[in-house]
């Protein structure tokens, strides 16, 4: 394994030293690149890294296939969602880039996307051929050139230019000379006064010049652009909404010996958009929410029930924290104040949450003991709205919950003076490197006085889903009185 490595290494520092840049060549474009100095590639780089990826460092090209075309349909998932931009047509080339856009599709159907496959010129190596089946073990339709309809505007939300990649010489030939001017008039100003699909481009714009982009200046305008390893020149000259970068398979070894400089990815993500995103009309942002109806007869009669399977939902969703709820409360000078927390716990007697009791929501639940909490689920079009009465929970349950925390956690709430103010960041270091080494023999941290929990106890519940139109279903349950008892009465609210 140790020998292997070096041997990589070794072939690398060989072809970088026999390098020799041109004038296009990383170091000098980046200057003018952008202010973040992103590395962009000429053509002989990108095709080098190529040929390192797939011989020395060991990737084969259905493995870069697989996470570019990953990378494609996760970056048009995070601008574009399949409940506004639901069609999508891949038009795919006979070479790599034609492989990216195929992987790119099957992907896009697993996330909720219909897509369309026009593929005139296949490849007839296994790889390719495999792929093929793959789409159609899906039943994706494929549709020949002839089955387009000439104006691509009317038929699909988002097109998919996967036709050809920068190792593409020369003058595109039929089909795929018509099939990129019919791209190309989805840009056209006649195109634009009417909703007209997205165009999306892998790597390079198809027909642009790898280095010096639209040489006529009357070539693809995609709306996106996919960037695989790392921009090309070409994308330089990118003026759409959208560019991000995708590949996320880049080893320590291509990126020490190009000297490339590109954001790191987020957490888990495939994609990172390079560059800052279009500033949008706030006004014109809107959804239209697609969810079941929630009615009186499916709602249960028990709010606490009602939310115990709402939050469970929530959880299987995979949201990330279902359990952050924004806490309002008032002071006695009447001005709300508004914050997230987390939900510790809920049963029949209420929503439990810790806190600092010297912090300002304090101060102000000790004036005006009522709040209300606000739970948004995003993804399944949900909120719920609390109100009531809140007072401390009891010191046991106080004491268990804090010895229940990570100690990490437990000398952050001895360090912070929450809601107090400080004189930087470097005061809360300091003392919790002295608490640290205080506790470094792991005996029990003390919970401080000034730390514990608040018990909301309900008095209305409101549980809304969203709807088309606007017409949202609200229905709200109050307690009342019946025969001596409390019950929950539902009434249904005007959204």
């Amino acid at each position: 394994m140790i020998i292997n490595l070096w041997t990589v290494w070794v072939q690398v520092f060989r072809i970088s030293n026999s390098r020799k840049y041109s004038s296009n060549s990383i170091t000098e474009v980046k200057a003018m690149a952008s202010p973040k100095s992103i590395s962009y590639l000429n053509q002989r780089e990108a095709a080098e890294i190529d040929e390192l990826l797939m011989g020395p460092l060991g990737f084969s090209v259905d493995q870069l296939m697989e996470l570019a075309g990953l990378s494609v349909a996760t970056s048009i998932a995070e601008v574009y969602k399949p409940g506004e931009c639901n069609r999508v047509l891949a038009i795919c080339g006979p070479g790599n880039n034609g492989g990216d856009g195929l992987v790119a599709a099957r992907h896009l159907h697993h996330f909720g996307y219909k897509p369309f496959i026009c593929y005139p010129k296949r490849t007839a190596k296994d790889l390719y051929s495999g792929l093929v089946t793959q789409l159609e073990s899906l039943s994706i339709p494929f549709l020949s050139v002839e089955d387009l309809p000439e104006d691509l505007s009317t038929s699909f939300d988002i097109v998919l230019d996967a036709i050809f990649g920068f190792s593409f010489h020369g003058s595109p030939r039929p089909p795929f000379d018509d099939l990129i001017q019919r791209l190309i008039a989805l840009g056209s100003p006649s195109q634009k006064h009417q909703k007209s699909p997205v165009v999306v481009s892998i790597d390079i714009p198809s027909g642009w010049d790898v280095e010096k982009g639209d040489l006529s200046g009357e070539g693809i305008k995609p709306d996106m652009l996919v960037s695989l390893t790392a921009p090309k020149l070409c994308a330089i000259n990118f003026s759409g909404a959208h560019h991000f970068l995708g590949g996320r398979f880049v080893p320590p070894p291509i990126t020490d010996k190009f000297r490339l400089d590109i954001p790191a990815y987020p957490g888990t993500s495939m994609c990172v958009r390079i560059g800052k995103p279009p500033r949008v009309d706030i006004s014109a942002l809107r959804e239209n929410y697609i969810s079941p109806e929630f009615s009186e007869d499916q709602a249960e009669a028990d709010p606490f029930v009602q939310f115990q399977n709402w939050f469970d939902d929530a959880v299987a969703s995979g949201l990330k924290e279902p359990n952050a709820m924004a806490l309002s409360t008032t002071g006695k000078d009447g001005k709300p104040s508004s914050r997230m927390v987390l939900l510790k716990g809920f049963d029949k007697d209420g929503f439990v949450w810790y806190t600092n009791y010297e912090s300002q929501k304090a101060h102000q639940i000790s004036q005006n003991p009522n709040a209300a909490l606000l739970f948004y689920w995003d993804a399944l079009n949900r909120q719920v709205r609390v109100e009531g009465s809140v007072e401390k929970v009891s010191d046991e349950e106080s004491e268990n919950y804090f010895h229940s925390r990570p100690r990490g956690s437990q000398i952050g709430a001895i360090v912070s003076k929450q809601s107090t103010v400080i004189p930087g960041r470097q005061c809360l270091h300091q003392r919790q490197e002295e608490l640290e080494a205080q506790f470094s023999d792991g005996s029990p941290i003390p919970k401080p006085n000034y730390w514990g929990g608040y018990r909301l106890k309900p008095e209305l519940f409101e549980f809304w889903q969203g709807q088309p139109s606007r017409l949202h279903d609200r229905l709200r349950y109050i307690p009342e009185e019946v025969n001596g008892n409390i019950v929950w009465k539902i009434e249904r609210l005007s959204p």
